[in-house]
């Protein structure tokens, strides 16, 4: 239950650290079952579809590549909704909370509109890339249907922000679940034609998400409506009402959030077109430890979230030492877990890459035995790949992105990009060079960002924080 102001500082002042661990578990393991869902709501759509043909499975993935990169773009302003609504919670501002979630509301619908022609037109963008024109006909018409779930997604993703800087974690969860379930139920009907339902193909999968994404903002809306606790921050009263300062701040701390998952995506989407140069096997192998680096990645994630919150109600109560022993506690839960995933890769590589394969093929046999070496890597991969998205989160706690967005670009390309490039190509090492080189990347941006982080921790007391 969402306490009173005074209530929330006294329990902000609880440094004791069983407190800090406890809050961040509190926090993070919702918003990890949250990304768990959310991935396993794309990964039921991919597989329902690839069921109908080659050309259905290259489309669909194509059409949510595309969506996936506007979307994933415009959730960094959703981001950017947490740390201000965290700090203002902090400091007991009722009217900052509600005037950054109006405008964070304001801005993604804003986005949303400034991206619809390039999700309507994404037919003739796939031909200039250079798509086979069957596939890129039906990725277009996918996304003539699920374009429009931009808007109720990035609205959801908003109110998500809203109810993590209270720390109301666990509505999220149960959200996602519920979107999961009805997702799968509609794919199988629409893309099948069960139960009477007529039979759309890819077509279904795109009303699928439309709905599903419909029904995630409006559960939402409605919890939020129906707790009393929430009434004081009036969010949706006289909606029309601009609030320019804050409107500027969301699209200032969001645009480097933005840009830097954009550019992390980026990176490796790069790397499995590095990996097709060597081989198919090479990438098909990558494919599959990039998967459990993946599903890994969400525990960091979710923790770096956890980060976020709790380091914004402790600066925006100046409770600096509150601030120091949640970003503490945050790490080393993500070195925790990340040990236990990392030991599991190292200990059953070719047992867990196994489960991807069809061991009765011929080729079968060659991708196993290049893809255990891979999930190994895959292990040093989490933990660095974990610090640093962690690092992030706590930095976003400060409203720190700008100089963050420098450091990790820095990290992913010169060094990431370049190192996987030498490693794989001049120095021959294939393959297994490109995980090489993007681990040294993540770990240089892991390294960075955490020194940002501490470097800002140690002069705040006595300096303003500055981007």
């Amino acid at each position: 239950m969402l306490t009173a102001t005074k209530d929330l500082v006294l329990a902000q002042s609880d440094n004791s650290w069983s407190t800090h661990f406890r809050a961040s578990l509190y926090l993070g393991v919702p918003f990890i079952g949250a990304q768990l869902a959310q991935l396993a709501i794309n990964t039921t759509d991919v597989l329902m579809v690839g069921q109908l043909g080659a050309t259905q499975l290259a489309s669909i993935i194509l059409a949510t590549q595309v969506f996936f990169t506007i979307f994933i773009f415009g959730s960094g302003f959703a981001n950017a909704v947490v740390p201000m609504v965290a700090q203002a919670q902090g400091r007991g501002d009722h009217v900052s909370v509600r005037r950054s979630v109006r405008m964070g509301m304001w801005v993604v619908l804003l986005y949303g509109v400034l991206t619809a022609p390039v999700l309507w037109m994404a037919e003739p963008i796939l031909l200039f890339a250079g798509q086979k024109p069957e596939v890129a006909a039906l990725a277009g018409e996918y996304l003539h249907i699920a374009q429009w779930a931009i808007f109720p997604s990035l609205i959801f993703m908003v109110l998500r922000a809203f109810l993590s800087g209270l720390e109301r974690a666990g509505v999220i969860l149960y959200v996602t679940l519920v979107t999961l379930v009805l997702n799968a139920a509609l794919c199988y009907v629409l893309i099948f034609g069960h139960f009477g339902f007529p039979e759309l193909g890819i077509f279904g999968a795109a009303v699928a998400a439309l709905g599903v994404a419909l029904l995630g903002a409006a559960l939402t809306i409605g919890y939020i409506r129906r707790q009393p606790e929430l009434h004081r921050f009036e969010l949706f009263v006289r909606f029309w009402r601009p609030d320019w300062p804050a409107f500027g701040e969301v699209v200032y701390l969001g645009i480097p959030i933005s840009v830097t998952i954009l550019a992390e995506v980026s990176l490796f989407t790069v790397a499995s077109l590095l990996m097709g140069t060597i081989g198919t096997i090479e990438l098909a192998a990558h494919g599959i430890a990039l998967q459990f680096a993946s599903i890994a990645f969400m525990i960091p994630l979710g923790l770096a979230q956890a980060g976020t919150v709790r380091i914004g109600l402790a600066y925006g109560s100046g409770d600096m030492v509150g601030v120091k022993r949640a970003a503490i506690a945050v790490l080393a839960l993500g070195v925790g877990f990340a040990a236990v995933g990392s030991t599991i890769f190292a200990l059953f590589p070719h047992e867990l890459a196994g489960l991807y394969l069809d061991t009765r093929r011929p080729d079968a046999a060659e991708v196993l035995a290049f893809a255990g070496p891979l999930i190994v890597i895959a292990g040093a991969f989490q933990l660095v790949d974990g610090l640093q998205a962690i690092a992030a989160g706590m930095l976003r706690g400060l409203k720190d992105t700008t100089i963050p967005m420098i450091l990790a670009m820095i990290a992913y390309w010169p060094v990431g990009f370049f190192c996987a490039w030498l490693f794989a190509f001049p120095l021959n090492f294939g393959g297994i060079g490109v995980w090489f080189g993007f681990v040294l990347g993540l770990a240089s941006a892991a390294l960075l960002l955490n020194w940002r982080f501490f470097r800002l921790l140690r002069t705040m007391q006595t300096a303003p924080l500055t981007s």
